[in-house]
């Protein structure tokens, strides 16, 4: 015996996870290192299986393969309908990723959703890389990772980082942009920014033009008038380099203005501002309407898991709203926020932007010791983390059940681990331990992630309509069949089947397009399918029933029965 204390398990365990942590903070490379392998995990999952959701992401798609087909890299079409709501900047990301898929090989690149998701994914983990940079300005290395390690686990960039659209991009070059601004502001003492700063700052500016016109100028704007009326100055952002930037963006974003407006004889500029931006404004379109309050309340869903632990956080903004980092974050939140809530037309994802602040704004007040049990409700109120998860494994069984006569059992085990992590995260919580609470928040969505779109929605085959009926299309015994549909107008479904798919409007017509001869399928949803036996009657033509596709359609929200007949072969 050498007389020697065995240290306890507990103590080797606190300073291992001690170490790990001071090697892995040694660097910003390191640090890095691991926000993308948290991101990889949240995003991943279900990134190639997910069907394409309607309505957005297959439109996005579809406009972005047929300027592959057509060659056309200027004018955006959807079918023969002009596109013309948003800059190009998207899809040309999303052809340049799917030709790339053709030229390595994958089979059937331009009906592979999970190439025009690409560019979301790099959006997404471009967010979480910059919201790290971003936060610097307010923090050390260990607040910034944490902060940007809420952004990556947040559920609307999870989302996001798997749909075909514009906003995991625009939120990093967003975020591009607000950094640069936070550092121009912090350090106006200074007299001059570094390059790097400045080319983030102004390459995120001009992109974020080019995907989706005014809003990064409505948030950089709105936050600059903000600050430049409390310092009562504006002089700060002249280390911006204002008039060197402003060449720099006109040389990225005006070729293609240019080139559109004389392609469509100043169509596009008349329908993105004046229907697109304006009818937003004025109406809300496509029955995206909601009151205000709805990003509020839509945050403790979006925002989780931090979402609780910023609302504790309010306070503390208020209380400290005069400090400079305090100022600034709340000039990139409320003044944009407050155009969002009182803009008719609301989405969840709109306000996905603003969240790298609301997460610096929360790890400032945990870092001060402000968040905790001990705040006003702040027990009660934290049941909120546990909600989310439990909230959706219950769902997710309910939805599988009803629609599909079964339990999703392959993401059972992942949500039941998520869910007791994270009320593992509110017993931590209420124990006063608000890292080790943010990290078992983080382990918690990570699981979600895995749960609900690695597995839960492969189970849910009820959801995925035209997933199904391009299958029907596929596996007729002839090629190239001509593709119709009755009813069913999903824009999924011209994005697999093809651009020349034919919406008829009435049975008659569904009737004719049998009648043209060759090898044809029409897709007849229920409601049409007497009209369309009648024609088909009073023709003297017998089309074979090839298969009945029977579902949950999301956005119509009801059920639909789709029968699918066939010709020519």
């Amino acid at each position: 015996m050498d007389g020697s204390v065995p240290q306890p398990r507990s103590s080797l365990r606190s300073l291992s996870v001690a170490q790990f942590t001071s090697v892995v903070e040694r660097s910003h490379a390191r640090l890095c290192a691991v926000l993308v392998l948290l991101s990889l995990v949240c995003f991943l999952p279900g990134f190639t299986t997910l069907q394409p959701m309607d309505r957005d992401e297959p439109r996005y798609a579809q406009a972005s393969k047929q300027m592959l087909e057509s060659g056309d890299l200027v004018d955006i079409r959807f079918q023969d309908e002009a596109r013309h709501k948003k800059p190009v900047g998207i899809y040309w990301m999303q052809s340049a990723s799917v030709a790339i898929g053709q030229v390595l090989g994958v089979p059937e690149a331009r009906t592979t959703i999970a190439l025009y998701r690409i560019p979301s994914l790099l959006g997404a983990i471009a967010t979480v890389l910059l919201t790290y940079w971003a936060a610097l300005a307010f923090f050390g290395r260990r607040g910034a990772f944490l902060t940007a390690a809420l952004m990556a686990t947040c559920v609307i960039l999870m989302v996001e980082a798997r749909l075909a659209k514009t906003d995991a991009m625009l939120t990093a070059c967003s975020v591009a942009v607000m950094g640069g601004l936070a550092r121009a502001y912090l350090s106006r003492g200074a007299g001059v920014l570094p390059r790097r700063a400045l080319l983030i700052f102004w390459a995120g500016f001009a992109l974020g033009i080019l995907i989706k016109g005014p809003l990064v100028i409505m948030f950089a704007g709105l936050a600059a008038a903000v600050l430049a009326y409390k310092e009562r100055s504006a002089r700060w952002l002249l280390t911006l380099r204002p008039w060197l930037g402003a060449a720099f963006t006109l040389a990225v974003v005006l070729p293609w203005f240019v080139a559109i407006a004389l392609k469509t004889g100043g169509a596009f500029y008349s329908e993105a501002v004046g229907h697109d931006m304006l009818g937003k404004v004025g109406t809300a379109q496509r029955y995206h309407w909601a009151p205000p309050g709805f990003y509020l309340i839509s945050f403790f869903a979006t925002f989780w898991p931090g979402a609780i632990l910023a609302a504790i956080a309010v306070p503390f903004a208020w209380k400290h709203r005069r400090e400079e980092p305090v100022a600034f974050a709340l000039a990139w939140i409320v003044p944009s926020w407050i155009v969002f809530e009182a803009v008719p037309t609301k989405l969840p994802h709109y306000t996905l932007p603003l969240l790298p602040a609301v997460a610096i704004v929360t790890i400032m007040a945990i870092s001060r010791h402000f968040v905790g049990p001990h705040r006003p409700a702040a027990k009660l109120a934290t049941v909120m983390i546990p909600f989310i998860p439990v909230g959706l494994t219950v769902g997710l069984s309910a939805v599988g059940w009803s629609f599909d006569g079964m339990l999703p059992f392959r993401a059972l085990p992942f949500l039941v681990i998520s869910s007791v992590l994270a009320l593992w995260a509110w017993w931590l919580f209420v124990k006063s331990r608000l890292v080790p609470t943010l990290w078992a928040g983080f382990i918690s969505a990570a699981f979600l992630a895995i749960g609900v779109f690695g597995f839960a929605q492969l189970d849910l085959r009820s959801l995925k309509i035209s997933d199904r009926l391009a299958e029907v299309a596929r596996n007729l015994p002839c090629e190239n069949p001509q593709v119709a549909t009755l009813g069913y107008r999903e824009p999924s479904l011209v994005f697999l089947t093809g651009t020349n798919l034919d919406m008829v409007e009435t049975g008659p017509e569904a009737s004719a397009f049998l009648r043209q001869g060759g090898c044809r399928v029409v897709f007849v949803e229920k409601r049409y399918e007497t009209e369309f036996r009648a024609e088909n009657a009073r023709l003297k033509q017998q089309p074979a029933l090839s298969t009945r596709i029977q579902g949950f359609n999301i956005n119509s929200g009801r059920r639909v029965d789709i029968a699918a007949y066939a010709t020519g072969f």
